[in-house]
């Protein structure tokens, strides 16, 4: 008998189970030795965190499914969908021609896999706060249960960012599978959001006692984002000025470095997905599987006589290598642009680009020195975290929320600006922000094609039209479930 919320099932391999473990040595590894809900002994607040454990696993494996990767950043006009003879139809979401591509409804499901997931973990907290008898637990559950927030809000972002209009899941249980307007899935995650900016410690993820664990400073981090789309710029001045008047945070002083594996969970980092191959050639892992490999190209390195191969997808465009040569751009181009046949400062030999490819330039954010790679492991990007959300995004968001009030934005601009060995300017304006953020922030997250949305400007882009801005439900649901094809409520 088909169930009405089918849909929105987990992905393959996400399941949440309460687990029988004490701890967890691991962020977001799910529970092992796990047993199902119905089973699990509430009153033993020992394993408490095992739900939520298994909430940040969602993000490892759903959130960075690589088609995601890809579907996320090739819209913008700045990034190629890569290689031409695998996964042809990307070339058409390129240019805003979706049609029936898998991708969409990979995305959907898992996203809605990811919220599923939390809000199992949410009802079995609700379970073990029943046995609370200790004012300390009752404060680390509500702690826990902002933790799990903020990774259902990241799914409601991250919906409402690539889909525009979805259905809000309040429940497992429920039926009504009707759309809630974009700014409505933004309004919802922002009460999440708001939940665990009032129950999560106001630290840096790298104090956490579960390293790596997101706190009120994530949570503000990720509401200013959504403040943003909806051009709420008093909001998101006051949760930017809270973070950086925290003084926990600072700009990683080497760029290129920031993204490797040396810089993982550094000061800048306020969101981030681990993983690690636990400094083992082989047996356990807690990685993103294919999600930097998807993207980067073959690298080689003969002084230590090891390779490892990407398949070549998402690269950039001669037009925006051009216009960030145009800036003097230098610090952030060797960063970013992984250039075909070239070699890295790392002495890596990158491959040249073939017949197959669109570009010769990949993303070097997603670049992992061999050297840093485990020998006897060897997939590109090794076991590298994905950073989400960085310090330097939230400085910028800061300039533009005091631009557009009328404000100067100088002092938060260029101290990004300075990291990138750029000059400060004086009397920023949002073009110059808008401008910044393009460059430094470029294939992380669909900021980009983000801001060309919400500023108006998208309409530069090949192929797009108003109705194409977002990914379409995809159309078995809408077939399956008439009230997805409902004008959304607010």
């Amino acid at each position: 008998m088909k169930t009405r919320n089918r849909i929105l099932a987990l992905a393959a391999g996400v399941c949440l189970m309460a687990g029988s473990l004490t701890s967890c040595d691991y962020l977001d590894i799910v529970p092992e030795q796990s047993v199902p809900e119905e089973s699990v002994d509430y009153t033993d607040i020992a394993n408490m965190y095992a739900p939520v454990s298994g909430c940040y696993a969602t993000i490892r494996t759903n959130n960075m499914h690589w088609v995601i990767n890809m579907m996320t950043v090739i819209r913008d006009g700045d990034v190629w969908s890569g290689r031409i003879d695998d996964q042809g139809d990307l070339l058409n979401v390129n240019k805003f021609m979706y049609g029936t591509y898998w991708g969409i409804q990979e995305m959907w499901n898992q996203y809605y896999g990811m919220i599923k997931t939390a809000n199992g973990a949410l009802s079995s907290l609700a379970d073990y706060a029943a046995n609370i008898t200790s004012d300390a637990d009752r404060k680390l559950n509500l702690q826990y249960q902002g933790e799990v927030r903020i990774i259902r809000a990241l799914a409601y972002y991250r919906l409402a960012q690539m889909y525009g209009a979805v259905t809000i899941l309040r429940t497992n249980e429920q039926t009504d599978m009707r759309r809630s307007t974009r700014d409505a899935v933004l309004r919802y995650a922002i009460e999440d959001l708001e939940f665990a900016m009032a129950n999560c410690p106001k630290l840096r993820p790298n104090e956490m006692s579960h390293m790596g664990a997101f706190t009120a400073y994530t949570a503000e981090a990720l509401a200013a984002k959504a403040y943003l789309i909806l051009g709420d710029y008093e909001k998101v001045e006051t949760l930017t000025n809270d973070i950086i008047s925290s003084n926990k945070f600072q700009l990683y002083s080497d760029y290129y470095e920031l993204f490797r594996i040396p810089a993982k969970l550094c000061n800048e980092s306020l969101m981030e997905c681990q993983s690690t191959w636990f400094d083992m050639a082989s047996g356990d892992k807690a990685d993103v599987d294919q999600f930097f490999n998807a993207c980067g190209p073959s690298i080689s390195n003969a002084a230590l006589g090891r390779n490892t191969g990407g398949w070549g997808f998402v690269g950039y465009t001669d037009s925006f290598q051009s216009w960030a040569a145009a800036r003097n751009e230098t610090v952030r181009t060797e960063t970013s642009f992984l250039r075909g046949g070239t070699t890295t400062r790392y002495g890596d030999d990158v491959r040249s680009a073939s017949i197959a490819d669109n570009s010769s330039c990949w993303n070097g954010k997603w670049y992992v020195p061999i050297e840093q790679i485990i020998d006897g492991r060897n997939t590109y990007g090794g076991d590298n975290n994905v950073r989400i959300i960085r310090y330097a995004e939230v400085l910028l968001m800061n300039a533009e929320a005091l631009v557009r009030q009328g404000k100067s934005g100088d002092t938060p601009f260029n101290e990004v600006r300075t990291r990138a060995q750029m000059p400060t300017v004086t009397g920023v304006t949002l073009d110059n922000i808008l401008d910044e953020r393009r460059m430094e922030l470029c294939c992380e997250w669909g900021t980009r094609y983000e801001d060309l949305l919400r500023t108006g400007k998208a309409n530069i882009l090949e192929g797009w039209s108003a109705d194409r801005a977002y990914f379409p439900v995809p159309a078995n649901h809408q077939n399956d479930y008439p009230e997805l094809k409902e004008e959304p409520i607010n």
